[in-house]
């Protein structure tokens, strides 16, 4: 073959999407779970999987093809060494990553509309499936097994700044908004005995992390309620608390979600904001694919404390506070009132000119 045809079968084969599709529906149906119990027909595989016999087959067939999975001359199914790593219970499993009803793997399927996001700069996701990533994790009911299956229930992204590098000891009350399954609230009243709290997320999140608080113990110190940060907030509590939520949004919904907690925070309150900065490094490897990937996938992945304090200032808040930073994450305090023009309570150096 000439150089010119190679590289025509190379670019085809990169731009090829049966391929990871295929495997991602295989990880998404458990295939390599079912038929690690025994060999199946394709049939024996269709109910089980509530699948599309038919369909399935063909599915399967193209597996085989990829190495995935083996059929012998009674036309069961049985799982290679290379389908392995599908199986949920394999060491190192990666079918609940892979799995197009997954978290992971519903981010990655929405990056057929990366078109969208080098055109306009916007995230990919809803120009793909017609909603924004979050709304449609936190909404759809499909997605309550991925969520639990993958949701953290370890704090991570040097979250334990937010529990030990602010001062707790005149807080009686914080609301974790957007608060995800209740890691992070959980680890704060462990730690912190003398607080309650709240989490507040959309309802998937929200049942999962009641269900997890009371697990922990803490159903007389914390509780869960469904809603959005896009509406008004319940009030009654000293701190609102947004942990890694605002690299999520667009200036604009970041300055209103902003704002809804400074409603609730009123005169008294506090709105600690723990802000994520994703920022790759161009020597790491694979850099040029994360960078990428996190552009079309996250709206603002890198803001800088001033350009927080700026969003913090058009949402009606002054800066209060400004506390440690780690490479990843930074901790910044608003006060609801006063003069928001002017941020107050931090060392002259760190104020805008």
């Amino acid at each position: 073959m000439t150089t010119s045809g190679s590289n025509v079968e190379t670019l085809l084969d990169m731009a090829d999407l049966v391929r990871p599709n295929a495997v991602r529906v295989a990880a998404a149906l458990k295939l390599a779970d079912h038929l690690a119990e025994h060999p199946m027909t394709v049939e024996e595989l269709a109910e089980r999987t509530d699948s599309h016999p038919v369909m399935l087959g063909k599915l399967l067939r193209y597996l085989v093809d990829l190495g995935l999975f083996q059929v012998d001359d009674a036309e069961k199914y049985t799982v290679s060494e290379l389908g392995e790593p599908l199986r949920r219970d394999f060491p190192q499993s990666v079918g609940q990553f892979l799995s197009a009803e997954g978290l992971f793997g519903r981010i990655e399927l929405g990056l057929v509309g990366l078109l969208h996001s080098v055109r306009t700069g916007e995230p990919c996701h809803a120009a793909a499936f017609g909603r924004e990533y979050w709304d449609e994790i936190n909404n759809d009911p499909a997605f309550v097994p991925a969520l639990e299956a993958e949701g953290t229930t370890r704090i991570g992204w040097d979250a334990e700044l937010v529990v030990d590098g602010y001062d707790w000891t005149g807080v009686s009350r914080v609301m974790d908004v957007g608060g995800n399954n209740g890691t992070l609230l959980i680890e704060l009243l462990t730690r912190h005995p003398h607080l309650r709290g709240t989490v507040l997320d959309l309802p998937n999140l929200a049942r999962i992390a009641q269900r997890r608080i009371e697990q922990a113990g803490l159903a007389g110190r914390a509780e869960a309620l469904a809603g959005s940060f896009f509406d008004p907030l319940p009030g009654g509590h000293d701190v609102y608390l947004l942990s890694g939520i605002l690299a999520d949004w667009s200036d604009e919904r970041a300055i209103s979600i902003l704002r809804r907690c400074g409603e609730a925070a009123g005169p008294e309150g506090k709105v600690l904001l723990a802000e994520i900065d994703l920022v790759v490094p161009a020597a790491a490897p694979g850099a040029a694919r994360t960078d990428l990937f996190i552009a079309a996938t996250v709206p603002n992945p890198v803001r800088s404390v001033d350009r927080l304090r700026e969003l913090g200032r058009s949402a009606g808040l002054r800066a209060s506070w400004e506390g440690p930073r780690t490479p990843v994450r930074s901790l910044l305090e608003f006060s609801a009132g006063g003069d928001a023009d002017e941020d107050v309570g931090m060392p002259r150096e760190h104020a805008d000119a």
